[in-house]
């Protein structure tokens, strides 16, 4: 291993992740793992790319020096990016699944027992088939969730990466706020919460904000498509910030004009879901009764809503197509699985079908303490409630040097125009 210091971690930090796998592939009695989560790699190198729909994989020893298969062009960011210092790169005219097994040769690790995660999304049944038949002098085993045993904790230099994720999340949100207004177009909002989360140092996460207005918001992930909102109606935001692969999100609901009795119900059971689980999580505690504390206070609501889906999961390294951790761990029905110091939620009370036409969502992203939990963010939870109507255009002023205002440009603005 190679110690880099410009890499996101100190390099004390990989050798832990490193030592922590082994001692996971020993109990297993595995000689060797053959990683190829785009997630598990930068979890224990710090490798990233966008090119991550070619096969790659970093093998693990139990001992020896671990050594990665890249596409040729990929290699660069080893180099680059990683302490890894043996690669096998091929060509794109080449066999990846042809190198990965001479690799594994060269290596020494003909006749040994040898670990790989069957369940990876980028290790496809077609190149699965193909090292079972081709790799005959090994045996190979099923280690999926092996590496994704030490990701569900956080280290404290992971929380502070995911603090500066959440600064980027929620400037992206308040911009989000900003942009809000009757006879703006759902990508105008989606426009100014992308450069508002990059310009406050955040990086392309793993999926683009939610921008859904007015009935649209039944849509389950749907997001900007073009549409005008119009006056009177709502705008659910979801927005998923991201610093080195790591994220945060946070739901956030913008009503045009009044707050009605129905919307103000469901902002009311939201919070008081999100309170009330912040009470009490706690290390210790089973992710089915988190869900059930959320889903009971959900439930018991006025307006026809629904709680569909689970109510939180595990939030941190992703990449493209998803920004969550769910598939480790999630807060639903039914799971007895232990909520542990480190691990990182977010936490998703939202309600599905307010008054039958209307999805509105307030979450939280939050870390797990040795005796609680905090929140990454410090945003107010209520819904933001601006003018129902288009700003109207204010006349132009007398004088061609004067500078011509227009109304709506900002919520301040419409503050000034009167607009409230």
């Amino acid at each position: 291993m190679r110690k880099r210091d410009d890499m996101t971690f100190p390099f004390e930090e990989y050798e832990r992740r490193l030592k922590e796998l082994r001692d996971r592939m020993a109990e297993r009695l595995l000689d060797a793992v053959v990683i190829t989560d785009p997630e598990n790699l930068m979890y224990l190198t710090d490798y990233q790319t966008t090119g991550y729909s070619f096969f790659q994989a970093l093998v693990v020893p139990l001992e020896d020096e671990p050594f990665m298969i890249t596409r040729m062009m990929e290699e660069s960011n080893i180099h680059a990016r990683t302490w890894v210092e043996e690669t096998r790169p091929y060509p794109d005219t080449g066999d990846a699944i042809q190198m990965l097994v001479e690799a594994l040769r060269e290596f020494g690790l003909t006749g040994k027992s040898i670990g790989y995660e069957r369940n990876s999304y980028f290790f496809p049944a077609y190149h699965q088939d193909s090292i079972h038949t081709t790799f005959l002098d090994g045996e190979l085993l099923d280690c999926f969730g092996i590496v994704e045993e030490g990701r569900v904790c956080k280290s404290k230099h992971e929380i502070e990466i995911m603090h500066k994720a959440a600064a980027a999340t929620e400037a992206g949100v308040r911009a989000g706020f900003d942009a809000v207004r009757a006879g703006v177009t759902e990508n105008e909002i989606g426009a100014a919460i992308s450069s508002a989360m990059f310009r406050a140092g955040g990086e392309p996460p793993a999926v683009m904000p939610y921008v859904t207005s007015g009935p649209r918001s039944m849509i389950g992930h749907a997001t900007w498509e073009g549409r005008t909102v119009q006056p009177g109606e709502h705008v659910f935001l979801e927005v998923g910030g991201c610093y080195r692969r790591y994220h945060t999100a946070m739901m956030r609901t913008v009503v045009l004009g009044e707050l009605s009795p129905s919307m103000a119900h469901a902002q009311e059971r939201m919070k008081q879901a999100l309170h009330e689980i912040k009470e009490v999580l706690r290390p210790g505690m089973t992710v089915s009764d988190a869900d059930n504390l959320i889903r009971n206070v959900i439930t018991a609501n006025e307006v026809g809503a629904r709680l569909i889906t689970r109510s939180g999961y595990s939030i941190g390294i992703a990449f493209p197509p998803s920004w969550d951790e769910g598939y480790i761990i999630s807060l639903k029905q039914g799971d007895s699985k232990v909520i542990k110091e480190g691990m990182t939620f977010h936490i998703i009370p939202w309600m599905w079908g307010v008054d039958g036409d209307k999805t509105v969502g307030i979450s939280d992203s939050i870390y797990v303490t040795d005796t609680g939990c905090k929140s990454f963010f410090t945003l107010d939870e209520d819904f933001v409630v601006k003018p129902g109507e288009a700003p109207r255009e204010l006349p132009e002023p007398e004088g061609k040097d004067l500078p011509r205002s227009k109304g709506g440009d900002s919520v301040k603005h419409i503050h000034e125009a009167g607009g409230r």
